[in-house]
């Protein structure tokens, strides 16, 4: 038996999956948007099962706060302040250097997203935000690709299996997205560090269901951890949903027309997007600014301290300003040091 042979052998043997799950796991190419906590969780358990390709799509940096929870980095990630998608990528190919390992770091936006997704066959959620999910809903419906809601918070979580065409998609669930600033997040209730851990272990469960060919729950799970309860509610697919049944994809059309200045909830910054595509020469940027403040530059994006606020500039020219969540000083800084 060769290494790799050996490396799986213990889910060889479990029944249902068996040799046949394997190859098909290995053929699999995934795409994780989000490498947070549910990400981190999803990618490592992916990873290790020996998925064939996998694709880490995230628009963040590493902080402190993120290591009592996001399992694949540790404090020097967040003192270089890697992009988590980097970060990720680095420790997973340590723990299998066999599959196929790529990092995005990029926004997932109504503008990036076909082309982030691009290619990949199943899909996993691990975003923090509702905009993205209903992209993603979008996407995979028009493109025809299952993919797996998940969501977790303070001590609960959901998940949701979706196969375009054969169920029900996350617009028969939730027809409409809540008003901004109406659900309660991480950064405001907390989360329980196994929470995100749960939760991304069950949605990598329907993963390889799906990629061994097994039937999924057509409906959501839901736990709550203090209470010690799973639940599990069946969703009908809506005959008149807006998005599976009338191929409406209009979070994916009106996205595109959306403002590039977006407040991060809860914490004290704004993500900037510049209005077209473009790289950034880092190395040049960091000499040019050298004499506005402290600038260390790890390669992936430049830090700028200036005053109360903290620029992190990307090479796609994102940037995350950090010490205001006021879009309008966040687009003033921005303009002043990066350029409009």
């Amino acid at each position: 038996m060769n290494l790799l042979d050996d490396r799986y052998s213990r889910q060889r043997l479990v029944a249902g999956f068996g040799d046949q799950g394997q190859e098909k796991l290995q053929a699999r190419r995934v795409a994780l948007v989000g490498c947070g906590a549910l990400g981190c969780s999803q990618a490592q358990l992916l990873g290790r099962a020996g998925v064939g390709k996998l694709t880490l799509i995230d628009r963040d940096f590493v902080e402190i706060t993120n290591l009592h929870r996001q399992v694949l980095f540790d404090e020097q990630d967040a003192r270089e302040a890697l992009p988590k998608a980097e970060a990720a990528a680095r420790r997973l190919r340590r723990i299998n250097s066999s599959i196929e390992i790529v990092a995005r770091v990029a926004d997932v936006t109504a503008h990036t997203i076909e082309g982030l997704l691009e290619g990949a066959d199943l899909v996993l959620d691990a975003t923090d935000n509702i905009e993205a999910r209903y992209l993603i809903n979008d996407v995979c419906v028009k493109n025809g690709v299952p993919w797996i809601y998940g969501g977790a918070l303070g001590v609960e979580g959901t998940v949701m299996a979706i196969h375009p065409g054969q169920g029900p998609c996350l617009r028969c669930l939730f027809d409409e997205p809540p008003p901004p600033g109406t659900l309660p997040t991480c950064d405001m209730l907390g989360v329980l560090n196994v929470t995100p851990t749960i939760t991304a272990a069950l949605q990598v469960a329907e993963a390889l269901k799906i990629c061994a060919g097994k039937p999924t729950f057509p409906g959501v799970t839901a736990f709550e951890l203090w209470g010690s309860y799973f639940r599990t509610v069946k969703v009908e697919r809506n005959p008149s949903c807006p998005c599976c049944a009338q191929r409406n994809f209009e979070f994916l059309e009106m996205g595109r027309a959306a403002s590039g200045a977006t407040s991060l909830c809860g914490r004290n910054a704004v993500q900037i997007r510049p209005a077209s595509e473009q790289q950034l020469d880092l190395e040049a940027l960091a000499s040019r600014l050298a004499s506005a403040g402290k600038v260390t530059n790890n390669g992936f994006l430049l830090r700028l301290e200036v005053g109360a606020q903290t620029l992190h500039v990307f090479k796609d020219a994102r940037a995350i300003v950090k010490g205001t969540d006021d879009p309008a000083i966040a687009r003033a800084l921005y303009a002043r040091y990066v350029g409009s």
